[in-house]
This record gives structure tokens, sequence and C-alpha cells, in this order.
């Protein structure tokens, strides 16, 4: 299919005035505003303007018989849950950001008569785009709204996102989904130099204290004496005084100065890194709030603050100049954005990204312009600090944070946890490794509870993705032998040159045989008593 104007234009305001056009018209007057398009290179940009009414979503439609003989893939609006996958055509799935159409299989070393056709928008949009594919054309949802409400624009003309269709032949589906991402992306925020080392979340689990981080450098400064790239090691919750709460600017008891910690990480031989969850204030105890103004709230949750209030950005602002210009920690993990704002996790949001009737403060930006805005307002402030978003919404991110994680925790003591979440997200994500940012696909948890053969293959396909890997080790877990492993391990990930490359991800969610620089490998996921992810869940409820 190639790029022209849509067939079918919806568009959807406060009081649901819908507007349709049939005649591929390049703008398209109503009541109270006006929707157009205009090519952009080989993109087609689609604007809006409202009035008095508020703006939510624009459906458009190109109609056109598609190829049945194919499958589909979609991405996800945040982090993948292990659900990333390859379906039949099923007219009602809605994709978030982009979609790829393909026929055969990777499996299929000869790509003859391959083809496989992308549909996407730009990276950094104002919208939230979602997709859908059937046999008679391709929609896409254009999420315009403030929140859950509509967004006054007040005869601003808003540029929604820009429409990509690329079509890809003779090539293998990953390859396609690969270049695709390039496109989306021709301006990728990255790191100057390959970002790999420790994060002591997967055993220590918000558990921890100034010693036991010393204690946690030593071990990766260790086992990656000598390499010329330093690692860092990540200080994960449990720093602050209230678990994954503010405030901020002090730690707690067991964290009694957080500078001469950092300093102390560096002088150890590490680059410092540090987690925190900008938005949340009091979420469990309103007694442990930090006293400040009620309109810096959204409106749908008292316990959030609101990243379109002009205070909160410089509260943001300070947060980050205390943490990288006053503290000196060189990596920022940034987490639970996407749910603090919305009040959703990925795998909820099929439809929206959050549920309608509330507004955030400044009713006149879309959503994506605030979340956009946000993450902007870290990255001036972080003094040239790696930027890791956890729970941030990757398409609003590219080109803003260096890294981002791709998928769901992983996990030190369950590893079905680990397969489910960390393998689809490495399979199914690692072609937006280098384009969008450096895709993050989660820790090695070593603890001692899962059993070093299977860590060691996941360490393996970490290590080897070309790819970050962070690593969370209990020191005294392993024997000389393992530790050999991973400091190998260490010193592959500092350079991060592989070519890694899945081949069965169009069959299966948990891909296991991969080409790695052009030879084919063969993981095994799986313990003798299968996957047993069902048995986890059922021993939590």
């Amino acid at each position: 299919m190639k790029i022209r104007v849509p067939d079918y234009v919806c568009f959807i305001a406060d009081e649901k005035e819908e507007v349709f056009n049939d005649e591929r018209k390049s703008a398209l007057k109503f009541g109270s505003g006006e929707v157009n398009f205009t090519f952009n290179g080989d993109g087609l940009t689609v604007n809006a303007t409202t009035y008095e009414q508020g703006a939510k979503y624009i459906m458009l439609r190109w109609n056109e018989e598609t190829r049945k003989d194919v499958k589909v893939l979609g991405d996800a609006y945040e982090r993948g849950y292990g659900d990333l996958q390859w379906q039949t055509i099923k007219p009602e799935r809605m994709m978030p950001w982009y979609m790829a159409v393909s026929n055969g299989s990777d499996m299929v070393r000869d790509f003859s008569g391959r083809l496989t056709e992308c549909f996407g928008v730009t990276v950094q949009p104002n919208a939230f785009a979602t997709w859908q594919y059937d046999t008679k054309g391709v929609t896409l949802w254009l999420d315009i709204r403030n929140g859950g409400n509509g967004t006054y624009l007040g005869g601003r003309k808003l540029e929604c996102a820009t429409v990509v269709f690329e079509e890809y032949k003779d090539v293998s589906a990953y390859s396609a989904v690969q270049a695709f991402c390039r496109v989306m992306c021709p301006n990728p925020y990255l790191p100057e130099h390959k970002v790999y080392g420790s994060n002591n979340w997967y055993y220590a689990y918000g558990k921890s204290s100034h010693e036991e981080i010393v204690a946690d450098t030593k071990l990766v400064a260790d086992a990656c004496r000598g390499l010329e790239n330093i690692p860092y090691m990540v200080i994960d919750d449990g720093w602050q005084p209230n678990p994954t709460d503010a405030p901020w600017d002090v730690g707690n008891e067991r964290f009694p100065d957080m500078k001469k910690l950092a300093d102390e990480m560096r002088a150890l031989g590490t680059r410092p890194g540090i987690w925190v969850r900008y938005l949340v204030n009091g979420k469990d105890d309103e007694e442990r709030k930090i006293e400040k103004p009620e309109e810096w709230y959204l409106s749908r949750n008292r316990k959030v603050f609101d990243p379109s209030h002009p205070e909160v950005l410089a509260y943001v602002a300070d947060i980050t100049e205390t943490l990288t210009g006053k503290w000196g920690y060189e990596l920022i993990k940034h987490d639970f954005s996407t749910f603090d704002i919305f009040g959703l996790w990925g795998f909820d949001m099929q439809y929206m990204v959050t549920y309608g009737g509330w507004s955030f403060y400044d009713k006149t930006k879309t959503s994506a312009e605030i979340v956009k805005n946000f993450y902007k307002v870290v990255k001036d402030h972080a003094h040239g600090a790696v930027i890791i978003g956890c729970n941030c919404i990757g398409h609003l991110c590219a080109g803003l944070h260096q890294l981002n994680r791709t998928g769901d925790d992983t996990s030190g003591f369950d590893w079905s946890r680990t397969a489910k979440m960390g393998v689809n997200t490495l399979a199914f994500r690692n072609c937006q490794n280098g384009a969008f940012f450096m895709s993050d696909a989660d820790c090695v948890g070593i603890t001692g509870a899962i059993s070093w053969e299977q860590n060691k293959e996941w360490l393996t396909a970490l290590s080897r993705s070309g790819s970050p890997l962070f690593v969370s080790c209990k020191p005294g877990v392993l024997n000389e032998a393992e530790m050999a492993e991973l400091t190998e391990a260490y010193r592959v990930a500092s350079l991060q040159a592989d070519e890694f490359v899945p081949l069965d991800w169009m069959e299966t969610t948990t891909p296991e045989k991969y080409l790695l620089n052009g030879k084919e490998i063969t993981f095994n996921w799986y313990t003798a008593r299968g996957n047993q992810f069902f048995w986890s869940v059922w021993n939590r409820i």
C-alpha cells in the first residue's frame, strides 16, 4: 500500500460531532475547526485545528484490498508484558504506534518472494497512535485527548502525527521491522558509550544500604577490571525515606549521604546510577506527603503530581539537578511515570491509554505533548547523565532518552517470569535497539533461587544481543567458575558488537532460535516441568 490521503476521515470532539470525507481531500473543514494533510518527504502529516470544542480522536481509513496470507505484528504503548507476537489477521486488534504485515517465515532463510509492509508514525508525535488491519484496508486512530477529555486547541494548529508506510521485499520480516524503526526515528538520542553493569533490585528488592551498595559496586568493578568501557552500578528503589515514594532530595537512615556514596562508587571503578519515581507523593500514607499546593495534583488522583503544571515541571527539574548536578549520579532510571499519569499499566491499554472524564491542569495540550515535555525536562536538567525510562512510552521518549526498558520485570526468584517477560521483550523489541534508543530487556537476577544453568541462558542471550546488559548479583552466590562466566558476559556487553536476530519469532512468543553473527544458535527456556508461569501466579492468589 502506498502512502496517500486517507479515503475516510472521522473527527470526534467533545460534542461527538463527526465529519466524514470520502473524496481524498487534503483539507476537511467542519463547524469548529479543520483536519488537513500535508506530505512531508515520504510521510503524510496529519494536522488538526479546533476552536470551541475539545478535540478527542481522529480516525483515518485507507480502503484497499489487502493480503490475506500474512501474519501481523504490533507494538505496545509502553513496555511489553510477554504478549508481543505475530498473529493472524484480527480486525478488532488494536496495535500501538506501528504494525508490520508479512508473509512466510523467518525460519526459512531463502527470502525470495517475501514481502513485509510496515505502517506507523514517526516518533515524538503529538497524539497516541493505534493501528488496525483487516482484509479490506488499514485504519489509524489518533488519540488527541487531554487526559480523558477533549483538548482545547483554541485555534492552534496541532501537528498530530506523521504517518509513514514502507514495503520491504526479499528480506526477513525482522530486517524489515528493524529498517522501519529507523524510518520512524531518523535521529535517535544514543549514549556516547555502551551502557552495561549492575542494578541491585532483582536480589535486594528495596532492602539495601550504603554498605551493601559498596559491596555490589566492588563485585561489578572487579568483574570488569581492565575493560576500557567502565560499567554502571545502579541503586534501585529503597534509598529514599519512603518506599517508591517522595521525597527525592535525601536518603534514608541506611543511606545517610547520597553524594558520598556516588563518589565512593566512582572511586571503586563504576559509574553511579540511581532510581527515581518523579510524580508520586504520599501514595500509601497521607502523613508521609511532602507539602505541596493542591493544584499540583492530577484531578483523577490526588497522590500524583500533574506534569502539565509548570511548578511540577520545575520540581522535576530540581530533583534531576540534585541527583546529577549536586550528587553526581551519571544515570537516572525513572520509573512508574506512565502508570502514575494515566492510571493504567500497558496491558490494560487495549483500546485507550486512559479512561475518560478527567483533564490535566493545562487543558490546551494533548496528553502526548504533556508527556514529551515531562521527558524533555528530565533530559534538559540531567547534566548529560544517561536516562533510562522504565514504564515510559517508547514512541514518545525516543530521541529524548538514551535507553528505555522495553519489557516488564524479569525476576531473581521466578524463572518463568524471566522467560515470559524478558525473552519476549528481547526477541520482539531488539529491532528498536540503536534505532529508537538502546533497548533494555531487563536484568539477570542472581539470587541462588534460580539455577545457574537457566540464568546462564538468559545472561548469554542478553550479553550477545548487542543491547544493554544489567545484572543483579547477590554477593557470594556464584562460585569461581560461574563468576568467570559472568566476567566474560560483562566483557562482551561492554562492546555490544554482536548481531543477534530471532528466527522463530513468527511462530512463538518465546523464541528459542537466533542468528548470532550469522550462525544459528538455540536456547532452552524450559525446565523439566515446562513453563511454570501459571504456578507462580497461582501461588500469589
